[in-house]
């Protein structure tokens, strides 16, 4: 390869890098958003997790830790908001896949084994951004809890 063709190549490969980084980066920010638009939907004596907080997963390295810690503060957050609400749903909102994600994503750091390990953990990773935006959707609206009915007198 002469010197051009290699010059070639190393711009070539600096755009895929280029290009790839800033997709996951896109990706990332749409999917905190998710999960800081689930957590603005509790009521906040509802959440274990400032929404504000779920913004650190975009850092590199860091996120591998730090999603355990998101994982599990929703499923405790979603959990005491549908209790709130008389929402009847798992006890645990997505807490088992949104586990089977972060354990994959960081088994996929060992060599050899970590290819199979992060295609499972890509495919839980998006089931559970897929479950919290369903679980989001069920709080959408405001919670009013029911009002006593007016001009009715009391059972004695």
């Amino acid at each position: 390869m002469d010197e051009d063709g290699f010059l070639m190549f190393l711009i070539i490969l600096f755009a895929i890098l280029a290009v790839s980084f800033i997709i996951s980066i896109v990706i990332g920010i749409f999917y905190c958003l998710t999960l800081s638009k689930a957590l603005n939907r509790c009521a906040p004596q509802n959440r274990t997790l400032s929404p504000g907080l779920v913004w650190l997963y975009l850092i590199p390295v860091f996120n591998l830790v730090w999603h355990f810690f998101i994982v599990i503060n929703m499923a405790k957050s979603l959990h005491a908001e549908f209790v709130y609400r008389g929402i009847v749903e798992e006890p645990n909102p997505g807490q088992g896949i949104g586990l089977a994600a972060c354990i994959l994503n960081v088994v996929a750091v060992i060599p050899y084994v970590g290819y199979l390990a992060s295609i499972g953990g890509l495919v839980c990773w998006i089931i559970y951004w897929v479950k919290i935006a369903g679980f989001s959707g069920k709080i959408a609206q405001p919670y009013m809890p029911p009002q006593p009915p007016t001009g009715v007198a009391p059972v004695a």
